[in-house]
């Protein structure tokens, strides 16, 4: 087998946007921004229900099975 081949993990923090942050290893370290965390995220919060959906998708399914 081949030494040495693997990154060496060093210490992470990440920061979300809704302001959480936790410590953990990373090859990457340093700090790192992410958009979305489980504290934010509507399925791990229970606003699942509430989905958005900009561009209309569902009301047009909706409308177009409503006739069947």
């Amino acid at each position: 087998m081949k030494l040495n081949i693997h990154p060496e993990y060093k210490e992470t923090s990440f920061h979300c946007a809704c302001g959480a942050t936790w410590e953990t290893q990373s090859t990457k370290g340093g700090k790192t921004t992410v958009e979305i965390c489980s504290n934010c995220h509507p399925f791990f919060t229970g606003s699942a229900q509430n989905f958005v959906d900009s561009a209309g998708r569902i009301e047009k399914f909706k409308r177009r099975y409503k006739r069947a």
